[in-house]
């Protein structure tokens, strides 16, 4: 795989600064069950790296400090951690928000079957990547078969109750561009989706559109294909100021499967940990107030947050 580091820095993207820390994004580990074209965690199943117990031990600290108010749990498959239910059963029991970055086929895996009752028993929000509606696309990216898949596994959340009015239960889909372009326009997206899902039986609460990063496994296609630069371009000149206000890491703080702390999943990715005094900083020493006001670690991969309608783990910035 082609490193896209050297393209991304020195970058020109503007300084942004910490705003109060509300979200802590944890990543359990880099295993999953799918291994897609646009995954900028570069996850798959013959990935070994996972959050041990001591690590999960730590973050548990810091919810109970109450500072924080949402755990949002990504991967790989998060699901795939041994200890993702005693985190997520610890974290509701503190008040915390949980989000679960589900991509669907993983309730059909072995030792999985009983994973929707227990999110749902628990009240963890699910955002669920689905890349399109359209199977033929889905496939193509995801691997055969992965589009029934997701289907089989939206169906059994609804069953459960999940998007369904007054339950409680929030399922949001997430959908990344299939190629080197940004997502259309959130709104009307989100319009096609429940249109063309209906017709499967399927309902959600909202669609979350996302711009791929030109980093890792979709950054080193495009260096292959010769059009990173052109996509690079293409980010850039489609940014808009206004969104930086909005970026997901003023208020989040990403952790990896050793604890080290980032200032989003992307920067993870690229091994620009939050530093003090020169030094790596872990989930043990996390101080959310000190944070508050120190710049977070930018680059030109920066710019696909800002593109367009901007693009975090939320979604659409605008």
């Amino acid at each position: 795989m082609r490193d896209t580091t050297p393209y991304l820095f020195p970058g020109t993207f503007p300084a942004v600064t910490r705003a109060a820390l509300t979200t802590l994004q944890v990543n359990l580990g880099y295993r999953c069950n799918q291994q897609c074209q646009h995954c900028h965690v570069n996850a798959g199943p013959n990935r070994t790296e996972n959050m041990d117990a001591d690590t999960v031990a730590e973050v548990m600290r810091v919810l109970r400090d109450g500072q924080i108010r949402t755990l949002d749990l990504t991967g790989g498959a998060p699901e795939l951690n041994p200890h993702f239910r005693e985190l997520v059963a610890f974290a509701r029991k503190q008040g915390v928000a949980v989000i679960d970055r589900c991509n669907l086929t993983i309730l059909r895996e072995p030792g999985q079957e009983d994973l929707g009752q227990f999110l749902a028993g628990h009240a963890v929000e699910v955002v669920a990547s689905l890349p399109c509606y359209l199977e033929e696309n889905v496939d193509s990216q995801r691997g055969s078969g992965v589009f029934d898949a997701s289907i089989a596994g939206l169906r059994q959340l609804n069953e459960l109750g999940y998007a369904r009015p007054d339950s409680g239960l929030v399922l949001n889909l997430v959908y990344n561009p299939l190629g080197a372009y940004l997502p259309p326009p959130q709104q009307a997206l989100e319009a096609d989706y429940r249109e063309r899902l209906a017709g499967y039986g399927v309902a959600f609460n909202q669609l979350l559109t996302i711009t791929n990063m030109p980093i890792k496994r979709f950054g080193s296609m495009l260096l292959s294909k010769g059009t990173f630069d052109e996509y690079l371009a293409l980010l850039k000149s489609s940014h808009q100021e206004a969104n930086v206000e909005n970026v997901m890491c003023r208020n989040l703080v990403s952790v990896d499967w050793q604890g080290r702390l980032y200032d989003c999943d992307f920067n993870q990715m690229l091994e620009l940990p939050i530093r003090d005094a020169g030094r790596a900083r872990h989930i043990r020493d996390l101080d959310a107030a000190a944070l508050q006001g120190r710049s977070i670690a930018v680059g030109d991969h920066c710019f696909g947050c800002t593109a367009g309608q901007g693009s975090s783990c939320g979604g659409a910035l605008s």
